[in-house]
């Protein structure tokens, strides 16, 4: 995990400025991105769907672990950051390294709200907002079929 610990702010200064760089890249074509995820996923991670809130296999999941990127494999959130949020979603206090998230303004369905998606490959993971517990007043609400939990 990051030594720094993101709040809103730093949140809204990226969706506005331009996210951190990450690590690596990863690109294919819609093409490629369905032969290797299901159907679910796909509309999940690449038309930026979500799942019915309580439906997704992680919600209620807290083994130890790092949660990964269904599409690319890279860590996002680890388990010890995981909390009960009661929406319904996996929710998160914070990503595992600052750069491993990218944020975007998303102003569907008449609200503004902030897009989280993996920095690595783009896919759409969900949205964060400043309701979560200190210290960092996040929760980021992920998608379960955006993810894996990686338990070793």
């Amino acid at each position: 995990m990051s030594d720094k610990i993101l709040t809103w702010k730093d949140i809204i200064y990226f969706a506005v400025n331009g996210n951190p760089t990450p690590d690596s890249r990863v690109e294919k074509t819609p093409e490629e991105w369905a032969a290797i995820l299901t159907p679910e996923q796909f509309r999940i991670t690449r038309e930026k769907g979500t799942e019915r809130p309580n439906s997704g296999a992680l919600c209620s999941v807290y083994d130890a672990g790092k949660y990964k990127c269904v599409c690319c494999g890279t860590p996002l959130f680890d388990s010890t950051i995981k909390f009960s949020s009661g929406t319904g979603w996996p929710s998160f206090t914070q990503p595992i390294k600052e750069n491993a998230i990218q944020y975007e303004k998303d102003t569907t369905f008449g609200m503004v709200r902030v897009e989280v998606m993996c920095n690595t490959c783009d896919a759409h993971l969900g949205h964060v907002f400043p309701d979560g517990p200190e210290p960092s007043g996040l929760r980021y609400c992920i998608n379960s079929a955006s993810m894996i939990l990686d338990t070793e």
